[in-house]
């Protein structure tokens, strides 16, 4: 029996993937990997907004537009939304990586043991790379 492609699953409206199932089976791939897919999406929609708005507070800074204090608030919000910038940029990255392990096999697996990270863990942080007790010691060592 040939092994389902996560990529052309066609999911049932609400699904949710269940301890039931095969952990990580294709139905479980497919649905990390639509869901990393529309965060990814909304997230370089959101960057080209941003960088918009900065580029519009940046000429009218430029232009003189307004008195000190609204210039003040003009560079407040190109730092602000600089900074939204550069973490939209990380999360961004974390998402690829998620999803070249979803297409390597390695998803839902620990970078540290290859132990299973489990599904509620991956339900409530997509992203996890470890299990809660390997991101507990590594937290511990990091403080």
């Amino acid at each position: 029996m040939a092994k389902k492609n996560f990529k052309n699953i066609e999911l049932p409206p609400k699904y949710t993937p269940k301890n039931t199932e095969p952990y990580m089976c294709p139905e479980h791939l497919a649905y990390f990997y639509q869901l990393l897919n529309t965060q990814r999406e909304e997230l370089l929609s959101d960057h080209d907004s941003v960088l918009s708005d900065v580029r519009m507070a940046e000429k009218n800074e430029i232009a003189g537009v307004g008195d000190e204090q609204d210039q003040a608030s003009a560079e407040q919000e190109i730092t602000l939304n600089l900074r939204l910038s550069e973490r939209n940029s990380k999360l961004l990255q974390k998402i690829n990586a998620a999803i070249e392990r979803i297409e390597n096999g390695t998803y839902g697996y620990s970078i540290l043991s290859g132990d299973e990270i489990g599904l509620q863990r991956m339900l409530a942080r997509p992203l996890a790379t470890m299990t809660i007790e390997e991101q507990e010691e590594y937290e511990q060592k990091h403080k």
